[in-house]
């Protein structure tokens, strides 16, 4: 790929006649100024197909190349004519902590007449809350995110609402719990399965333990996908056991794979056991690769598990050391009489 140049990458955009080379898709990664400014050139001359089609395989490139970025592409792509060019632009920067990209997030999220973009402009803005939540970006700039998400919920379409919701799941801010709540109560399940993902962003497995497990048994799917993942992100070991009842009856592969995945992330008595069971029982390979990442997470839980007790026991070997240093240096009682 490194031979081509990238204006064979422009002709293939350009020639409606063939299919766009899946193979070209990489030289769209940390694009050089002069082939982005060449690209943009041209942007106009290639069908809207053809660029609706291109966010997509991008994005799905994304999502399995972990060492690809678009970055720089994208950016020059918030602004286009076409709402989903804008909204595809959105989801290549979802991994992008580029603080200067939140007063544009902010803008889209406000003003965009198309509530697509609205609707991706909030979800993308929940890496803000979240690196504001762990203090990598500056407190201003953390709570105008949190502010933006909170205007958005009275926004009139139900998609912006629910994205910014989830958004804030990531968020500590007081308003949130009470908005987590009237989602799980609302008798619709797209805004209970937002809920739970907020939930599953949240942290908090003491205020929301018990809804992620009566949602687990939910009829509707959705509903049921979000509180599994929920569990895992919660790191609920009250989930352990239904969660390992669920893999032997579950039969939709998306939620059974979530199922895993939670465990994994869970922990725990019998969890190992079962994995290395389910692996040795398939002979899919992608089915064995996707156990064995499983594995290794669970790995890296019990070794966080291990560190978390060592932890502990250190806390109280310094506790019962400083009551003992504070008893030596306590005045001895005289006796009367």
């Amino acid at each position: 790929m490194t031979s081509i140049s990238f204006q064979t990458v422009i002709n293939a955009l350009l020639d409606t006649e063939k299919p766009f080379p899946k193979r070209y898709l990489a030289q769209f990664s940390d694009l050089d100024p002069e082939s982005l400014e060449l690209l943009m050139q041209v942007w106009p001359r290639i069908t809207l197909q053809r660029k609706r089609a291109l966010l997509d395989d991008l994005d799905a490139l994304l999502s399995e190349d972990s060492l690809v970025s678009f970055d720089d592409f994208a950016r020059a792509l918030l602004h286009d004519p076409d709402a989903f060019v804008r909204a595809g632009a959105l989801r290549l920067l979802s991994e992008c902590e580029d603080v200067t990209l939140l007063p544009i997030y902010e803008d889209i999220l406000a003003h965009d007449p198309s509530p697509e973009a609205r609707a991706e402009a909030a979800q993308v803005m929940n890496l803000f809350v979240e690196l504001g939540e762990l203090d990598e970006i500056p407190a201003t700039l953390h709570r105008r995110a949190e502010d933006a998400l909170l205007a958005a919920m009275h926004d009139s379409f139900l998609e912006v609402r629910r994205r910014a919701l989830e958004s804030l799941g990531y968020s500590s801010r007081p308003e949130v719990p009470s908005l987590i709540q009237a989602a799980l109560e609302d008798q619709d399940p797209d805004w209970q399965a937002s809920a739970l993902i907020a939930i599953g962003r949240s942290f908090d497995h003491e205020q929301w333990g018990e809804e992620v497990l009566r949602f687990m048994l939910s009829d509707d799917r959705a509903v049921r996908l979000e509180a599994v993942r929920a569990a895992g992100n919660l790191m609920l070991t009250e989930a352990r056991r239904p969660l390992l009842q669920m893999l032997e009856e579950e039969e939709d592969d998306e939620i059974f794979s979530a199922i895993v995945w939670s465990l994994s992330q869970i922990g725990g008595e019998d969890v190992r056991e079962y994995l290395e069971s389910l692996l040795d029982q398939t002979d899919d390979e992608e089915e064995m690769a996707f156990l064995e990442d499983a594995l290794d997470n669970l790995a890296f839980t019990e070794d966080l598990g291990r560190f978390d007790l060592m932890a502990y026991d250190l806390d109280i070997e310094l506790d019962e050391d400083d009551e003992q240093s504070s008893n030596s240096r306590k005045p001895k009682k005289k006796g009367h009489g």
